[in-house]
């Protein structure tokens, strides 16, 4: 059993290129995904921008995405976080927030993703507003499917120390209040989950009275201590047997789109083939379908530097790599070369303004 696997882009760091995200889109479509929600963190029109909006060449863009998504066979949908929205939720923001869902639904969406992730959560009554600004903007939308994704998406007391403490009852009361048919991200037990087991998941949709989908925070490597790594490796610590606790599961992507589809391409392979699955194994055989044979056998033997070492410690192993995928005419090469020379290295202050 297979459940409805997607994509989320809801990463922090550098927007993605047309020609990264129209890869990503057909890699993720061979692969059996079924959806692709746009809501990256720099996309300021989304997030702090929000009751501003697109302007004509970015909406023209999205258009074209979500085309291409459609025509690639998945459902196409954009996330929308209305920062500073829920308190107060006042007639001036429901008109903001109205106008903002039809601008949305005018690009082409089949889903709508309303996001609290990553703002101040100590707030009063925070639940029962946010309940409410979902459910105002799933009875506007001419959307199929609506999602959310909680301030408080983990168990990880990390989002009380950075957002405040959570309320209590929290995640029970908001599941209370949303709509029943709204689908809720989760992340795990950890933001960066290392394991998603059962017995979690099952705890988490008894509070939420629903199950969750999973926003799963990896291949991701935003963020100035993760973008020093690159993520490659096959998953681990997601077995196939949560497929019936969720109502589906996206990744949250790398900053390289090329180099990301690998892990991606792994994650259907844990639920077809079960207690049969080898994350090396699986690295090695979406390498190979990415990149072909040769260029997959060097990247599998340098897996260790670039994913475990990280970029300060490579020492006089940078210039060996860097001349190593300099030589290769590949974009993932060229994802490699850029992490190299710092160029895809984030920093705390730009996640704290995007």
């Amino acid at each position: 059993m297979t459940p409805d696997l997607g994509l989320i882009e809801g990463r922090f760091g550098r927007l993605w290129s047309e020609a990264e995200r129209s890869h990503v889109v057909a890699t993720l479509a061979g692969a059996g995904y079924g959806f692709y929600h746009y809501g990256p963190k720099a996309d300021r029109a989304l997030r702090r921008d929000w009751r501003v909006g697109h302007d004509a060449a970015q909406t023209a863009a999205l258009a074209r995405l979500s085309a291409e998504c459609r025509a690639a066979g998945l459902r196409f949908g954009i996330a929308i976080t209305p920062v500073g929205a829920s308190h107060p939720f006042d007639d001036a923001t429901r008109v903001d927030l109205a106008r903002r869902i039809a601008d949305l639904d005018a690009i082409g969406i089949d889903d709508l993703a309303v996001l609290f992730d990553d703002l101040r959560g100590d707030l009063p009554d925070l639940a029962r507003h946010q309940a409410d600004i979902v459910n105002m903007c799933a009875g506007l939308t001419r959307a199929t499917r609506v999602y959310t994704c909680p301030t408080y998406y983990s168990d990880d007391p990390v989002l009380d120390l950075v957002f405040g403490e959570r309320p209590d009852g929290y995640l029970h009361d908001l599941g209370r209040l949303l709509d029943p048919a709204v689908q809720v991200y989760w992340t795990g037990e950890e933001v960066c989950a290392r394991e998603i087991g059962p017995a979690h998941l099952a705890r988490v949709a008894g509070e939420l009275g629903r199950p969750v989908c999973l926003w799963d925070n990896y291949p991701v490597n935003d963020g100035s201590r993760m973008s020093r790594f690159l993520h490659l490796r096959g998953f681990t610590g997601r077995p196939a047997g949560i497929a019936g606790h969720v109502s589906g599961h996206a990744i949250n992507p790398a900053i390289q789109a090329h180099l990301g589809c690998i892990p991606a391409l792994t994650l259907p392979m844990i639920y077809a083939q079960g207690d049969g699955y080898s994350y090396g194994a699986v690295f090695a055989a979406a390498a190979r379908q990415l990149l072909g044979a040769e260029f997959a056998a060097v990247l599998q033997q340098d897996l260790p530097a670039l994913q475990d070492v990280g970029h300060e410690r490579l020492g006089a192993r940078a210039v060996r790599l860097r001349t190593r995928y300099a030589a290769i005419d590949h974009p993932a090469a060229r994802e490699i070369v850029r992490w190299i020379d710092g160029d895809d290295l984030m920093t705390d202050d730009e996640v704290q303004t995007q």
